[in-house]
């Protein structure tokens, strides 16, 4: 379905039990609502599902302006979201740029959740220079986009080390998620390298304590930048519950599908009490 907000067509998919507890998933960069195909179909059965294009990706339109991109725009927008499909409360998904939003919101608007669960995501960078280091990055990778357009960018995306484990997956999967990354559009995934940059975004390492909602930290161990980062966040988020994947990177959902929707599942049925 079409959900307007400002002037911002997104697209939305709302699948599921009707009066099941809703389900939020946020995709990362690159990605659209369809990474999510697997775990919505074991989902489905129990619960509310909404899947999201984020600004600039999938069917959801790519704004002008990188400032659009931000995260208390982009909060703000599934907020509206949840109120236009009349949801309270969700519990919400974010993978890695997905995770960041979905900490934002969880910040931001914590009386809307129910839950939070995170997969390789981070609350930001904690100094000024890494913030100032990762802008400039961002910066130059999206003007790399708009320069050699979306099967170049591409080309290089899929081979940089944060991927390399998902070399290891059958050929019709990367097929796959090739095609999917490739319906992205360059103006899309440049504004929300800017707009959404983890330089430009607020550090949220310092709200980690004060969450009240029960948190789901899931990362990869062969990830292991995120493995500290995930490590460190169960240390400051009260009762988190963190979990490790074995034989998986950065892409846990993609690399070890069975697990996650395992994982996934125990976590939600728990809460919900659903046997």
């Amino acid at each position: 379905m079409r959900i307007y907000v400002e002037g911002i067509s997104y697209n939305v998919e709302a699948e599921g039990k009707a009066d099941g507890a809703p389900v939020i998933l946020l995709h990362g960069f690159t990605g659209d609502h369809t990474t999510w195909h697997y775990l919505r179909k074991a989902l489905e059965k129990s619960f509310y599902v909404i899947s999201i294009d984020l600004l600039g990706h999938g069917q959801t339109d790519a704004p002008m302006d990188p400032k659009r991109y931000e995260m208390d725009q982009a909060a703000k927008d599934i907020i509206y979201i949840m109120n236009e499909l009349r949801i309270p409360k969700a519990h919400l998904l974010g993978y890695s740029m997905g995770g960041r939003l979905a900490l934002g919101i969880a910040v931001m608007y914590p009386e809307r959740l129910n839950s939070l669960m995170l997969e390789s995501t981070s609350p930001g960078l904690k100094t000024e220079s890494e913030k100032l280091a990762r802008i400039r990055n961002d910066e130059t990778l999206a003007k790399r986009i708009l320069g050699e357009g979306i099967i170049n960018f591409v080309d290089f995306w899929e081979n940089i080390p944060l991927f390399q484990t998902q070399k290891r997956l059958p050929d019709h999967i990367k097929n796959e998620i090739r095609t999917q990354r490739l319906q992205n559009t360059p103006i899309g995934l440049a504004n929300s390298l800017i707009g959404f940059s983890t330089g430009k975004q607020p550090s949220l390492w310092g709200e980690l304590s004060s969450m009240s909602i029960p948190v789901l930290i899931m990362y990869g161990e062969l990830d292991q930048k995120f493995c500290t980062i995930a490590k460190e966040m169960n240390e400051l988020v009260p009762g988190a519950e963190l979990v490790k994947f074995q034989h998986a990177g950065h892409a846990i959902h993609v690399e070890v599908p069975e697990k996650f929707v395992t994982i996934v599942m125990e976590f939600l049925y728990e809460l919900e009490h659903i046997s």
